[in-house]
């Protein structure tokens, strides 16, 4: 059945590439068709293009004048023109007389890039003194086969070196050895705390808003702090302040749209993006035990943009997003008996911009962010209709200004400062009228981080460009807040305390800081290639707790406090660059390595739910991260795309003391949740012509770790495994290739109004990869599991439209 499948896509890709070349019907010789073929740009004729018939094997070759000349009979045919260096050239025609042709060809070097994985210039990634930032083009996202046709960032950005997940079902992604939490991701400067719908199944950016984004993996700029891994920063498109747009789509996910309008022309734009959810009656034709399940999710974003005057700006952006989630496979948490567990978690950012140049060299931005998170757990339970819920939230807010000066076009100077202020809500236990449980409130946690910054970026000489800066982080714990001691000589937990301090609202309760020097070095060893050296050190005050290999939208975060002391990473990595072939190719080399301390990790049996004491659930220890990653990107032509390969270990260590409950694999080294070996990722994309667009994507990767026992106890009648290490098996290798055909304009008619389809199949040879190994109790032994998220081709279809 696969087999039959994969060869049915075949066909299709072959029959539509092929225009249907059937050989014309020839009634009569003597008809002649002949040419010149010329560059687009310049006029000049091109020699030793090689021009074919319906796609035959043999063809002719154009003089040094760029003619050519051939006799055929009367019919329709297609005719093809390909040169090394040029965009190909293909025409459908019908001879019934004697034809002359005039074909313009576009030179590959000069066409605008079709894939941008690199930064704004065709040769940025070369002179950038800055290694590990990647921009991807949302445009180039689009064109990568999507599952159930909905386009996401964030696999997007798993086809790219460094870049992985823990799977398909995974809340968000690892980055060189970070976990998720360590990843600062925002929307228009603003936090985003959980980046995916239906736990991981999507991501939460509304592709149609978006007009670029950019990954700081390496050399991060000091602008940015508050995580040790890395920065994806995306920013919302400003609407159009000339004409209305209207854009969207339909797909078997979701459905969205996006309207621009201009509501003073050249002054004033509104852009409002949603998206909406609500297919999940498709649950119920599908096997038993999922028809009682219930998905939706939405997304909107509004942005004003206001152009006061040339010299001032003010843009306003939101962000909102929701997520439903009801399984009844799960059983009761906390002891309630209830029907289903019910996930329903959203979050609201604002943003408000204003921009002020002074003049061509000092401007200054000011921006203030709200964003506010609220995951709340509903279970109704089964005796009557009251439903428990449990609630959890975080909620930041940032004031911050950056001030940018360019003494000359090879200087630059960024100076900025910046407080934020958190509001964690850990958990509350809400029973309405239950009388199985009592209501539970753990106590609120608040903490300022503050933060100033300096960064200067110079061209010494045309062969080194030198980047340095530091940012200098504070942070305050503040109360009120009760604080318990413990017996230094025995593992924190409640048999161990001694005694407790109070303090007041507002007082500081612990205080962390430090400085956080930035360095990036570009030394070009001729005009298209370049070595690379970047060094980092970041801290973070903020961190999620888990005991789950990938943490779910509602686990809890939590901020530094006595015991629980802030991560610090260090990062060091170096690079080789190169372009060729005018800057159609690029190729980079980059080796890592990375060790944090204060990294969180979880005691055997720990319960985090309603902790008022977290420290007595939860480790800290060190991690060590390092890699090779390698990357050919091809960016213009017909064929563009990209491979990559990365070689990346990543590995934990926690002792902090000699007992069993304060260490971690007996105090050893053992590979993190995240740690995959061996990566392979391949997109390429092929557009035979402006109406059609073929991609396919492949991706390989190294089965993740588990913790496997090492044996079993038998008790009362009953099997237990026994653990004593930590990750030290790993489920099967993933791998699966991707398959979408984009129509576009499939009118071929120049309107306001066009319209796309895109058809694809995700899992094209239907990879049965694993999520998960499980154990489980049948009678008196234990028994394996495994856990699949898509064992099968899934297959969709979507429609995109613009209206411009």
């Amino acid at each position: 059945m696969k087999n039959s499948f994969i060869l049915l896509i075949l066909v299709v890709v072959v029959a539509s590439g092929a225009f249907g070349q059937e050989p014309a019907p020839k009634t009569r010789l003597g008809y002649e068709l002949s040419g010149t073929v010329l560059d687009s740009l310049t006029n000049e004729p091109i020699s030793n293009a090689v021009v074919r018939i319906n796609f035959d094997k043999t063809g002719l070759y154009t003089d040094e004048r760029g003619q050519f000349s051939i006799n055929m009979g009367s019919g329709e045919y297609v005719l093809s023109v390909s040169r090394l260096g040029y965009r190909s050239y293909r025409v459908r025609f019908v001879v019934n007389q004697n034809r002359v042709l005039v074909i313009k060809m576009l030179a590959v070097a000069k066409e605008l890039e079709e894939v941008v994985i690199s930064t704004q210039s065709v040769d940025e990634n070369v002179s950038r003194p800055l290694l590990g930032v990647t921009q991807m083009n949302i445009k180039t996202i689009k064109k990568l086969p999507a599952m159930m046709g909905e386009v996401d960032i964030l696999r997007s950005l798993q086809m790219l070196p460094g870049v992985t997940s823990v799977g398909e079902a995974s809340n968000g992604v690892n980055i060189r050895g970070g976990s998720v939490d360590q990843n600062l991701i925002l929307l228009d400067d603003a936090p985003i705390f959980n980046s995916t719908h239906m736990f991981g199944l999507f991501s939460v950016f509304p592709p149609d808003a978006v007009s670029s984004m950019e990954l700081y993996k390496g050399a991060t700029p000091a602008r940015y702090g508050g995580r040790v891994a890395s920065v994806l920063d995306i920013s919302m498109a400003n609407p159009s302040l000339e004409k209305v747009k209207l854009q969207g789509g339909i797909s078997l996910v979701a459905n969205r749209l996006t309207l621009e309008v201009p509501l003073v022309k050249n002054k004033v734009g509104l852009l409002v993006a949603g998206r909406g959810a609500f297919n999940d009656f498709l649950f119920k034709y599908g096997p038993v035990r999922l028809q009682n399940i219930r998905a939706s999710f939405g997304d909107a974003a509004v942005k004003l943009f206001y152009q006061i005057d040339p010299k001032n700006t003010l843009s306003v952006s939101s962000y909102f997003n929701t997520d439903f989630f009801q399984t009844d496979l799960l059983g009761g948490i906390n002891n309630v008996n209830s029907s289903s567990t019910q996930y329903d978690y959203r979050t609201t950012n604002l943003t408000a911009r204003w921009f002020h140049a002074f003049n061509s060299k000092l401007n200054l931005q000011t921006t203030g962010v709200y964003s506010n998170y609220r995951p709340r757990t509903l279970l109704p339970e089964v005796a009557n209709n009251n439903t428990v819920t449990i609630e959890t939230g975080i909620m930041q807010r940032q004031m911050k200004a950056n001030l940018n000066y360019l003494p000359n076009p090879t200087h630059k100077i960024e100076a900025g400062i910046n407080a934020t202020h958190y509001t964690i809500e850990p958990g509350a236990l809400l029973p309405g009228n239950s009388t199985a449980v009592g209501e539970r409130r753990v106590p609120t946690e608040r903490g300022l981080e503050l933060a100033l910054h300096v960064e200067d970026e110079v061209t010494l000489n045309p062969k080194t460009t030198f980047s340095v800066g530091m940012r200098y982080s504070h942070f305050l714990t503040l109360g009120p807040q009760t604080v318990q001691s413990y017996d230094p000589d025995f593992p924190r937990n409640e048999a161990s305390v001694t005694g407790s301090t109070t303090y007041a609202s507002g007082a500081v309760t612990q205080q962390y800081g430090g400085f956080e020097p930035r360095v990036g070095l570009r030394y070009a060893l001729n005009a298209q290639s370049s070595l690379k050296f970047g060094y980092n050190l970041m801290r973070q005050y903020l961190q999620v707790v888990s005991n789950a290999t990938t943490p779910l939208p509602t686990s809890r975060w939590k901020i530094s406090d006595q015991y629980i002391r802030p991560q610090v990473s260090q990062l060091v990595s170096l690079g080789y660059f190169k372009n060729f072939e005018g800057n159609i190719y690029e190729f980079s080399a980059e080796a890592y390595y990375r060790s944090a301390k204060n990294i969180l990790e979880f005691k055997p049996g720990a319960d985090f739910l309603f902790e008022n004491n977290l420290e007595t659930q939860v480790l800290q220890g060190q991690s060590k991260a390092y890699g090779l990653e390698l990357m050919v990107t091809k960016k213009k032509g017909e064929l563009t795309g990209w491979v990559n390969y990365t070689y990346a270990r990543v590995f934990n260590q926690v002792n902090e003391g000699p007992r069993f409950t304060q260490r971690v694999n007996d105090g050893n080294w053992y590979p993190a949740n995240f740690d995959r070996p061996h990566n392979l990722n391949m997109s390429l994309s092929f557009s035979e012509s402006k109406y059609h667009t073929f991609s396919f994507t492949f991706t390989y990767g190294t089965g993740r770790p588990f913790t496997a026992p090492n044996g079993f106890v038998r008790f009362q009648n009953g099997t237990y495994p026994y653990y004593a290490e930590r990750n030290q098996e790993r489920i099967k290798d993933y791998h699966r290739l991707d398959f979408s055909w984009q129509i576009h304009n499939p009118s071929l008619k120049d309107r306001r109004w066009t319209g796309d389809w895109t058809f694809t199949v995700y899992n094209l040879y239907g990879r049965d990869n694993q999520y998960s190994v499980f154990l489980r109790t049948k009678g008196q032994g234990i028994e394996t599991y495994q856990l699949t998220i898509f064992g099968s081709q899934i297959v969709s279809l979507a429609y995109n439209f613009k209206f411009m």
